[in-house]
């Protein structure tokens, strides 16, 4: 049996550069200033940047330096590939192999460590990290709500429901924290950044949670996170529900 902690979020999005890091620096930033320990785990990443003979992932940088270094950069993701390609084929770009289940065990350091941990994927839940699985088989064995980050953009309506529909059908449903609507861009020629956020809570089968505004130090609605943690959606009473 896996080894972790107890709570957690599983951070995802829409897609890759939709600022999921962003978003979970910020969610990470609010459970410290609570005073809770809180754990920061990327299982893989690609697209790293080479510093003499090591590869840094900025994504973990930036969410190891907000936890307050918690443990060490290796901890945070100890699994790095240069190329940016998904992260079985940025392995294979470098003769090496990725190991699917080194992404699992890699959070049981964290399982004595903190009270909560902040997960962050890479791409979306059906980014491939092998012939076979999907980061979206690391959501549903960690077992931690997932957080959808989707742009705050026109298709932001598409792309949502699109990520969500995959979330309820996947292996039965992961357990789902809601979405975050995330004004990545600036774009004052799309009314749709105004509506996106109604449209999709009135067709969505989890909460949206929040909007962060563009490079915003703060979300729109002060959330509990640790709450979420504890409480994601049940998908199959929503479904069950919904067929009624």
């Amino acid at each position: 049996m896996l080894k972790k902690p107890p709570l957690g979020l599983f951070i995802s999005g829409t897609d890759t550069e939709v600022g999921k890091t962003y978003v979970a620096t910020l969610i990470v930033k609010e459970l410290v200033a609570l005073g809770h320990r809180v754990g920061v785990y990327k299982p893989v990443a690609s697209d790293c940047i080479a510093d003499g003979p090591q590869l840094v992932s900025e994504d973990a940088v930036a969410l190891w330096e907000v936890a307050g270094r918690p443990l060490s950069l290796d901890a945070v993701c100890p699994n790095r590939y240069q190329a940016p390609l998904a992260p079985h084929l940025a392995a294979r770009s470098e003769g090496r192999e990725l190991d699917a289940q080194a992404l699992r065990r890699g959070i049981e350091v964290w399982a004595d460590e903190c009270d909560v941990i902040v997960v962050e994927g890479a791409g979306g839940l059906m980014t491939p990290i092998s012939d076979d699985e999907y980061f979206a088989d690391l959501a549903y064995d960690f077992g931690y709500p997932t957080v959808v980050v989707a742009p705050n953009v026109i298709g932001a309506i598409n792309q949502t429901l699109s990520a969500l529909i995959a979330a309820t059908c996947f292996r039965g449903g992961l357990p789902l924290a809601g979405v975050v609507l995330n004004d990545s861009r600036s774009f004052d020629n799309d009314p749709s950044i105004e509506s996106n956020r109604e449209e999709i809570a009135s067709r969505a089968q989890a909460p949206v949670l929040a909007r962060l505004r563009h490079e915003g130090e703060a979300f729109d609605d002060q959330v509990d996170w640790m709450e979420v943690a504890r409480s994601p959606v049940n998908v199959e009473v929503q479904q069950a529900d919904s067929a009624k």
